[in-house]
């Protein structure tokens, strides 16, 4: 093939290319300028009540927040259910409250399951060269790169309750923002500013106490699966933070400070 045919093709691969990556962007754009319907707004009071909280500013980017995330998701019921556009809607408020106002996002995420209930899992357990499979029980999972998966009698009942600092659609979505750095650890990526050296202090020094404050049967304001390890901490404290912030910034001020930075938000200030 002649060299200027060959160079003719590149160039017009590359506008094609750039032609694509255009439209994405003025499409993603356009979602996140888009407002919700007023029959959206009432699904999402309702199924959604911390979103009542929050102000006027933050409601507007959460709208368009969720309209990208119910182009970019596909939901898939399980087990017989048929996942409803509440139920999504529903999900899709939860998850956007985390990246409201920053600009983190789900970008590996195309898929959320939805089981009716809670739902078995198998984990591999090592001992030494043993390998065992457990079958446990469970209200959601996170995996890397997607998808979600969420039991949604447990999701809708941790929404409507919005002061019990359980939350499982808050707590799988901040693995999901936690596996953004490349691994599930307790150390998601970091606002600019922000201190890693700072971030591993705070979190290492309120993990520790935690794990006494349970071992000891004292009350935690965290709940006490966050003794499972760093990244379960990490999960569990983001759930209080957007839950019983008042009381999460009076027992943990510094964790709260971090979540703070972190999110670009102060729930404790939302009346």
């Amino acid at each position: 093939m002649p060299v200027f045919l060959i160079l003719i093709l590149i160039a017009v691969g590359a506008a094609v290319y750039g032609y694509r990556v255009s439209a994405r962007k003025r499409r993603r754009q356009e979602l996140l300028e888009a407002a919700l319907s007023d029959d959206e707004r009432a699904i999402i009071a309702d199924q959604v009540p911390l979103v009542r909280r929050l102000p006027q500013d933050l409601r507007e980017k959460l709208e368009g927040k969720i309209n990208l995330f119910l182009e970019q998701v596909e939901f898939q019921g399980c087990n017989g259910l048929d996942v409803t556009d509440e139920m999504a809607l529903s999900i899709a408020t939860q998850a956007c409250l985390l990246v409201v106002n920053t600009e983190a996002w789900y970008d590996d995420l195309t898929t959320v399951m939805v089981y009716p209930g809670a739902f078995k899992s198998v984990r591999a357990q090592m001992d030494g060269y043993v390998v065992t499979e457990a079958e446990i029980i469970r209200t959601g999972e996170s995996w890397s790169r997607g998808p979600v998966i969420l039991s949604w009698a447990d999701s809708e009942q941790g929404a409507q309750d919005d002061r019990d600092g359980h939350n499982v659609v808050l707590h799988e979505f901040a693995h999901q923002l936690d596996n953004r750095s490349g691994h599930t650890d307790g150390v998601p990526l970091l606002n600019r500013g922000q201190s890693f050296a700072e971030w591993s202090r705070v979190f290492e020094e309120a993990y520790k106490r935690h794990v006494r404050n349970v071992e000891a049967g004292r009350r935690t304001v965290i709940d006490a699966y966050g003794m499972e390890g760093y990244e379960e901490f990490f999960a569990t404290s983001v759930e209080v933070f957007f839950e019983k912030p008042a009381r999460l910034r009076h027992d943990e001020p510094d964790v709260y400070e971090q979540l703070q930075q972190l999110f670009c938000l102060d729930p404790a200030t939302w009346t």
